[in-house]
């Protein structure tokens, strides 16, 4: 089964038969029980839905389907074309709108995609506010207007400008220092959205750049998940010597991850690390990342004065957790920057800036900057789900195997947990991906792939 219904809004393969896959009866049915929602909300006023798309090749047919189910609805519906996740996310609250609707299936496979549902401060839906557009939807308690109160359609391209505008007037970006840098990047946007809005913020901050697979056509070069496994393209590049960094973003841009001069990776769970620190340097405060992320952010806000909080994993678990504990930055170890100065959510725009503004300041390579972090190897392994595999029961199981152990601590927020005072492991089901993770750190990768590869094997031995 392909379809997933998640905190990470409705997911699925393209085709296939209905109620399995996301395929335009059910995209119809997700979208009608979404506007149903916003409207029993009341929360929005203006009777407008924001829709943006990366540029998967199926983005077109399903733009189309959700566009017209939207005015179907009653809701006037502007369509920003192309535009990144978090482009889309400030859209909805520039533009005053009651909602809007993200295109993307984010990090997965060309075959998928999803629509990702924003409430009227362009912030992902509550897991509650979900729950109910799905029971709608299951209940089909839909109501479509009449002739006369049919929604209409618009375009309007101009918030990739704006959004690049709101990223230059945040305190913290310096573009003076960053053009005095004259730094030169290589990125890699992997056939989408990225290959059209980077190349005007790298303008705009006076850095040099080449592209690799910048044509947004939907048919991405290599699988699009930012994990060095799959970026061996960009890597060999950088290793020519002609550039600074190197810069990974995934096709609806709210990830993001660096590259060093020499071409080693700089990590995906240290995008928000070093951005951290540099925000924390400039206004000290609280952090948030997720239970999967690494413990250098715990280790980087400790250093400057912080207090550092884990929250389940999924982008408005960690906003929701933000808001709580008054962050001043947070994110998730995937490479999502999350700053609350531009908005709450994920935005490799403003990681960028952020981080080519710390890079200048501090005047050293790449390379040398990765160096002064704490020094952590995270290990992140994948189960594919089976139908008859029991999740539950596995997440039980592993919590009995370390209940008597007086050095782990036990956390069930969001799967299981293991903290030991040396390393973690953290198993969970995906909210995108018919998968289980299992990611796990310590002070080495032997160490780290030890203690996940035990909770592979009772994964394992329970399918069996």
């Amino acid at each position: 089964m392909t379809l997933i219904k998640s905190i990470s809004g409705i997911r699925g393969t393209i085709g296939g038969p209905t109620g399995d896959t996301l395929n335009p009866l059910d995209i119809v049915k997700f979208t009608t029980a979404y506007a149903t929602f916003i409207r029993r909300s009341g929360k929005g006023t203006s009777n407008k839905i924001i829709v943006g798309r990366d540029a998967r090749i199926s983005g077109e047919m399903v733009k189309n389907v959700v566009c017209g189910t939207l005015m179907g609805m009653g809701y006037d519906v502007v369509n920003i074309g192309l535009a990144t996740t978090p482009t889309t996310e400030l859209a909805v609250r520039m533009s005053g709108a009651d909602g809007g609707i993200i295109i993307t299936a984010s990090h997965n496979p060309r075959q998928w995609n999803a629509l990702k549902l924003l409430n009227n401060e362009g912030e992902f839906l509550t897991a509650a506010d979900g729950a109910e557009v799905l029971a709608i939807a299951e209940r089909e308690d839909f109501q479509y207007a009449d002739i006369d109160s049919l929604g209409k359609y618009m375009e309007d391209h101009s918030f990739d400008q704006r959004h690049i505008d709101s990223v230059m007037d945040l305190a913290l970006v310096d573009a003076d220092v960053v053009r005095q840098a004259r730094f030169t990047v290589c990125v890699d946007s992997i056939n989408s959205v990225g290959g059209i809005i980077l190349p005007k913020l790298l303008e705009r901050l006076g850095v040099g750049f080449k592209f690799l697979n910048q044509e947004a056509n939907g048919d991405f070069a290599h699988n699009p998940e930012p994990l060095e496994k799959n970026l061996q393209g960009i890597m060999n590049e950088m290793k020519s010597g002609h550039y600074d960094l190197g810069i990974v973003v995934d096709p609806d841009v709210d990830r993001l991850a660096f590259i060093c001069e020499d071409g080693r990776m700089f990590g995906e769970e240290y995008t928000l690390v070093s951005v951290a620190d540099y925000v924390l340097s400039q206004t000290p405060g609280n952090t948030v990342s997720n239970l999967s992320s690494t413990r250098a952010l715990r280790d980087v806000t400790q250093k400057h004065g912080g207090v550092y909080t884990a929250a389940a994993v999924g982008e408005v678990n960690v906003t929701t957790k933000m808001k709580e504990v008054n962050a001043v930055i947070g994110g998730e170890g995937n490479g999502g920057v999350i700053y609350p100065e531009s908005h709450y959510g994920r935005d490799a725009l403003v990681g960028i800036a952020l981080f080519l503004t710390a890079l200048a300041k501090k005047g050293c390579k790449v390379s040398e900057l990765r160096k002064q972090f704490p020094d952590y190897q995270i290990a992140k392994n994948r189960i594919d789900l089976t139908p008859e595999t029991d999740v539950d029961a596995i997440l039980v199981k592993v919590k009995e195997m370390f209940a008597q152990d007086p050095t782990a601590q036990v956390n069930d927020i969001d799967g299981v947990k293991i903290d030991f005072p040396d390393r973690w492991v953290h198993l969970r089901k995906s909210n995108t991906e018919p998968i289980i993770r299992v990611y796990s750190e310590a002070a080495t990768m032997e160490s780290a792939d030890e203690i996940g590869k035990r909770l592979m094997q009772v994964v394992y031995d329970m399918q069996k």
